[in-house]
């Protein structure tokens, strides 16, 4: 006679032992508890209703919630006199919800329990908005000190996908950058199978985890379907946006998914509104242009334009100038793509180009409300080029921004743009160009001798300073700084935080007397020497002398030694 047992056979004992289980609930509901029986093996648990009780005192309990319609939370109980079912009872109440009690087995409530897996610490999730508990957040960060552990966890977590959940994975990324006060999270996938995690601290792309291809594709649809973009899309470009909100500020995240020959390629640009609350005191301008700037922006009509790349920090410092120049006396309205930053007592308003409304519209009926002064996110195009010009010249103070990679850059791109010559010279008052270098770490930072062509540069730039009559003190041109090893304040990586390098033409006469005739970059330049004003090189040298920020970093983002210099 075999030992061995029948699975068929098994499987009916099984079902047998459930089914009487489920008799004895019933009996019990209506016999004794007076209360209505479920059976949540033939009921979908809803996990907002699920994570109304915390799993812990859920299985004290025995009971879990299973159902969410409005405010009312359908509650399974498998032992109503369990004296913790009143307390939770209470609690639900406490949140605003109103209970209603159902009595089952102790298997539909591991059924139910076993869903707690997918619940994350999310507070809310739908398309376009994604909730993170601040408690939750905090703890995550109270977890994770550096870059370090962040990848440990998110490293961990991505492996264990099946049992945390797609959402659990994709917010704990998302918190590890928030906790690295990252700008960027990249997600891509490569040639061997595996996916690509890396985060963009201080401008510097970092490598955060690898992932197999099923958590990236998980991942994928997941945020897409956050993002509001289609899912069925695959091989178009695709721009979408969502917001993480926790209790004390909401932060917009724009996605951007980029087909690729190993799959969609996603990029999520967090704004986060306090990276960009800076004064412009603290934003890095040499004591003589900041003088300039802040009597500039005060001024009662004209245009100011900030001009760089993507990334330079261009919103951040039109924020500074609105922060500087509002006062209850003064109409302030903004024309953004997208609001990174709220201010009190500004109108705001945000380009929706899928409904028409465009820099160009935004700014027509942005006059019609009698502005004092408008901000325009950036000129794009000849319309909104021409409308921000006239205003300027009809009692409007400007200020908006162009991509171009010098300050005198920014008439030849007028021009090009078709924008009369002459109303040039009269409306704008002053070009800035800026960078954004990543600043030393003051913990750990070191010493260096400049080398030989170092050396070069920085006799040539102290040449400069005094030909300008700029006084250059307690500045040792034999000594530089370097990046450190790294250390517990700037989590391992030698730099913390970013400050900017900046240079500034004003629209004087010599200047506006070559715009009609169409000039180049360098006749703007050596037109503007007489001003006396740093350019970015020499006020980077300055900071890279002054132990800001290091040779290295400065070469990343402004050209330092050029064949001059060899």
């Amino acid at each position: 006679m075999s030992n061995l047992s029948n699975p068929n056979q098994d499987a009916k004992v099984e079902e047998l032992r459930r089914q009487e289980a489920e008799d004895l609930a019933r009996l019990l509901a209506e016999s004794k508890y007076h209360l209505p029986y479920a059976d949540l093996s033939t009921i979908s648990i809803n996990t907002d209703a699920l994570k109304i009780i915390k799993e812990a005192d859920a299985r004290a309990a025995g009971m879990a919630g299973f159902k969410l319609v409005g405010k009312k939370v359908f509650v399974l109980v498998s032992a109503p006199s369990n004296p913790l079912v009143p307390q939770i009872i209470q609690g639900i109440k406490d949140k605003g919800f109103v209970p209603d009690l159902y009595m089952g087995s102790i298997t539909s409530l591991e059924r139910a329990w076993d869903r707690y897996k997918e619940v994350s610490y999310a507070v809310e999730t739908k398309a376009g908005l994604i909730g993170i508990s601040d408690e939750e957040l905090q703890i995550f960060m109270d977890k994770t000190k550096g870059i370090d552990e962040i990848k440990k966890l998110i490293a961990e977590t991505t492996e264990s996908e099946k049992s945390q959940g797609v959402s659990a994975v994709l917010e704990i990324i998302i918190a590890g950058a928030l906790g690295l006060k990252a700008s960027d999270i990249h997600i891509e996938p490569e040639e061997a199978g595996d996916t690509r995690l890396r985060f963009r601290l201080d401008g510097v792309l970092h490598d955060i985890s690898f992932f197999n291809k099923e958590t990236y594709k998980l991942i994928l649809s997941r945020l897409k379907l956050i993002s509001g973009l289609k899912l069925n899309i695959k091989k178009g470009a695709q721009d979408g946006r969502f917001s993480i909100v926790t209790q004390k500020k909401e932060i917009e995240v724009r996605t951007s998914a980029l087909p690729g020959p190993y799959g969609e390629s996603i990029v999520m640009r967090l704004l986060d509104p306090d990276s960009i609350a800076i004064p412009l005191e603290s934003m890095g301008m040499e004591p003589r242009l900041l003088e300039i700037v802040s009597e500039v922006i005060q001024k009662p009509n004209g245009m100011v334009l900030i001009t760089g790349p993507t990334g330079s920090g261009k919103s951040t410092t039109l924020y500074a100038f609105l922060k500087k120049v509002n006062n209850p006396g003064t109409k302030i309205i903004t024309i953004e793509d997208p609001i990174e930053y709220h201010l009190a007592g500004i109108t705001q308003t945000q380009v929706n180009e899928d409904s028409g409304y465009t820099f160009m519209e935004g700014l027509r009926a942005a006059l019609r409300q009698d502005p004092d002064i408008i901000m325009v996110g950036e000129i794009r195009d000849t319309e909104t080029a021409k409308i921000a010009i006239n205003s300027s010249l009809t009692g409007h103070l400007v200020f908006s921004t162009l991509h171009t990679n010098s300050a005198a850059g920014a008439i030849p791109r007028m021009i090009d743009l078709g924008v009369n010559p002459k109303v040039i010279a009269s409306a704008l008052n002053t070009m800035i160009a800026q960078r954004l270098v990543r600043k030393l770490c003051g913990a750990c930072k070191q010493e260096a001798v400049p080398g030989e062509k170092q050396q070069k540069v920085i006799a040539s730039v102290m040449a400069s300073l005094r030909s300008k009559n700029i006084q250059a003190t307690d500045i040792d041109v034999n000594k530089i700084w370097v990046a450190g090893q790294g250390c517990a304040e700037c989590s391992g990586l030698g730099y913390k935080g970013r400050i900017g390098v900046f240079e500034a033409i004003l629209m004087d006469a010599a200047v506006e007397a070559l715009i009609d005739k169409n000039p180049s970059e360098r006749e703007i330049l050596k037109a503007a020497i007489p001003q006396q004003l740093l350019n970015m090189k020499e006020d980077g040298i300055l900071k890279v002398l002054k132990g800001v920020t290091s040779m290295d970093e400065l070469e990343r983002v402004v050209e330092v030694i050029t064949t001059e210099d060899y």
